[in-house]
């Protein structure tokens, strides 16, 4: 049976099909990794048209990566944005890669190509002194590593934002809005073998901006305190 008040996995689009059947698709990874039952969970498609819903029907959301860019200004997209910015006074949210960046502009923040290419592998990132009193963030360490896969970034954090999160190659790594409301440049849902998958397929864009395939396949590795921030969310929606 589910919840009446579900937790709202937002899907904004689709990882790459040899991934999806093997492993499942991003929806599948964050629910998984959010560890609560998948009855308490609903999965909006925003990219395919999907209806999503108001306040008083849900939990709190996840909204996922996706492979298309917050720049596009697809229609889809600005009214994910203009739902988050209504929904984050309200209940707690999550955005993850693409949401990350939907929630920063929600709140007045820019998002663009980071001049630097794509970051992509097993990277470590760095938490601020901020995060000592963050819900979500008080429980890391200073330094844990979390894979990543993306080419647009939040360029400007909106004024409103506590920063909470970088690392060497994007300053923005994390940041809360609000009381409950975060964004995360990395993936917490991901693990060695789906990041692997994006290496491969990304693998003539990262060797045309200097990067190496191989060695970054061969950096790859597990994401524990990446993964467990998932978790922790999850945990906080759902004991809420």
């Amino acid at each position: 049976m589910g919840y009446d008040r579900p937790l709202v996995v937002v899907k904004a689009g689709d990882t790459f099909p040899e991934l999806i059947r093997e492993y499942g698709d991003f929806e599948d990874w964050i629910i998984k990794g959010l560890g609560c039952d998948a009855s308490c969970c609903q999965v909006v498609n925003v990219e395919k048209g999907e209806a999503l819903p108001g306040p008083g029907g849900l939990r709190g959301a996840v909204i996922s990566g996706a492979h298309s860019m917050v720049t596009q200004d697809l229609d889809w997209s600005l009214a994910l944005e203009a739902w988050t910015r209504e929904m984050m006074a309200e209940v707690p949210l999550l955005g993850i890669c693409y949401g990350h960046q939907i929630l920063a502009r929600a709140m007045g923040g820019t998002v663009d190509f980071h001049p630097r290419g794509t970051e992509i592998g097993t990277r470590e990132i760095y938490c601020l002194p901020a995060c000592e009193s963050d819900p979500l963030f008080k429980a890391m360490p200073k330094t844990f590593k979390a894979h990543v896969f993306h080419s647009q970034s939040v360029t400007q954090l909106p004024d409103s934002t506590v920063l909470l999160a970088k690392n060497e190659f994007e300053p923005h790594q994390a940041f809360r809005a609000g009381k409950a409301a975060w964004g995360v440049q990395f993936h917490p849902e991901a693990f060695a073998a789906a990041t692997r998958g994006y290496i491969l397929n990304l693998a003539d864009t990262v060797r045309g901006q200097g990067q190496d395939p191989e060695l970054l396949i061969g950096d790859l590795d597990e994401t524990p305190y990446a993964a467990a921030l998932l978790k922790r969310f999850g945990d906080l929606v759902m004991e809420g």
